[in-house]
């Protein structure tokens, strides 16, 4: 009988024995995960966004023009005898170009010389006989009418000599138009005409054309719609207007190294292309913009007064496409906000509704944070969070 008992006794220790363990696992494990510290909240590098001036900027398609330019055209008729210039080069206002046969305009002008003298001599005689007949008219020597035809003669005689010295001067100008000069100060094209050919005073066919390149225009189109929100913009207040410099960008996608300023818009719209052109003048002391170029101005035609920019990094679109960032709410939680962003400027958004000066608008640590999670916000920029030797972030 007590050899069953014991033997009862050692089958139930070993369950025992194993219940016991498993009791003093589970009590381990609940004072482990009792132990354990929580994850510190993820932590939110913010910009404290402001108000301030920022110019809007557009990119225009336009082509240059020349500064000044002048088609040379011969004012008289002749044979070319010479040309006194090189095709390309720079020439200056009044140096000549062509030269044409003088030697009809040179006699022309010796003839009304000698026209000239002629009407003299015979005004002198008029004069005198019209001098001798004024006393003896006086003392009825002679009769009153032969004084007024002797007077009328000497006048018609003074008329004369102005005639010829008109003619005079009229063959001396054309005598001089021999010459044919550059009428404006510029870069000279190709010459149309070789010597020995004949031009004709008011041809159509320039003899060649002068473009003065610096500086330089450089003509742009905007379109009559963009120009009526602009115009709307400024009247209701929310802009004003920018300085009026503009940049170049190239062909090639370079940018044009010197800065331009804007002249005027026409007063028209093109009805062809419904547009406006607007002009601008840059320096071009190189030559490197030469006429007829393609190139793209950017301008800014107006600065918005309270704009607000925020970093790129901190802005995202939900899948409707609607613009929103992460702020720093109440209790350092973070705030899901939808705002109004429509256009960039530089490296940021421009953001015009949702955000206000003072907003603090997360730019870093984005893919960690969660609306209405909790937050360890500090400025962007921080050096990170020191380790604990175990591996976890110092909550701090």
């Amino acid at each position: 009988m007590l050899a069953a008992v014991r033997e009862g006794h050692r089958m139930k220790f070993p369950a025992v024995a194993r219940s016991s363990g498993l009791v003093l696992a589970i009590c381990a494990l609940a004072a482990c995960s009792k132990d354990k510290p929580k994850p510190p909240p993820p932590e939110a590098g913010f910009i404290v966004v402001r108000t301030e001036a920022v110019p809007l900027y557009i990119e225009l398609p336009g082509r240059t023009a020349a500064y000044e330019s002048s088609e040379v055209r011969p004012q008289v008729t002749g044979v070319i005898k010479a040309r006194l210039f090189e095709e390309g080069g720079l020439v200056r206002a009044g140096q000549t170009l062509y030269q044409i046969d003088p030697s009809l305009y040179r006699a022309a002008l010796n003839q009304a010389a000698a026209n000239l003298q002629n009407a003299r001599a015979q005004r002198e005689a008029a004069v005198a006989r019209a001098d001798r007949f004024r006393p003896l008219a006086q003392i009825e020597a002679v009769s009153k009418q032969d004084y007024t035809d002797a007077a009328a003669a000497a006048k018609q005689a003074n008329a004369a000599v102005a005639q010829n010295a008109a003619q005079v001067e009229t063959a001396r100008i054309n005598l001089r138009f021999t010459n044919v000069p550059a009428p404006i100060t510029g870069r000279i094209g190709r010459s149309l005409v070789t010597t020995g050919a004949l031009v004709t005073a008011g041809q159509a066919d320039p003899l060649t054309t002068i473009q003065r390149l610096d500086p330089i225009f450089v003509d742009v189109q905007q379109s009559s719609a963009d120009l009526l929100a602009l115009r709307r913009q400024l009247a209701g207040g929310g802009a004003m207007p920018s300085a009026a410099t503009v940049s170049l960008r190239l062909e090639d996608g370079s940018d044009y190294p010197l800065k331009g300023r804007m002249e005027f818009a026409e007063a028209m719209v093109d009805p062809a292309t419904g547009t406006v052109t607007l002009r601008a003048r840059f320096p071009n002391p190189n030559g490197l913009l030469l006429p007829g170029m393609y190139v793209r101005a950017v301008l800014s035609q107006i600065t918005a007064r309270e704009a607000i920019l925020v970093p790129q990094a901190g802005l995202t679109r939900n899948p409707r496409g609607q613009a929103t960032v992460i702020l720093v709410g109440k209790d350092d939680k973070a705030e899901l906000r939808p705002v109004t962003a429509d256009r960039t400027v530089g490296d940021k958004w421009l953001v015009t509704a949702g955000l206000k000066a003072g907003d603090r608008v997360i730019v870093e640590g984005l893919g960690k944070i969660k609306p209405d999670q909790p937050i360890r916000p500090v400025p962007a920029g921080s050096p990170p969070l020191p380790k604990k030797p175990g591996g976890q972030a110092r909550a701090g």
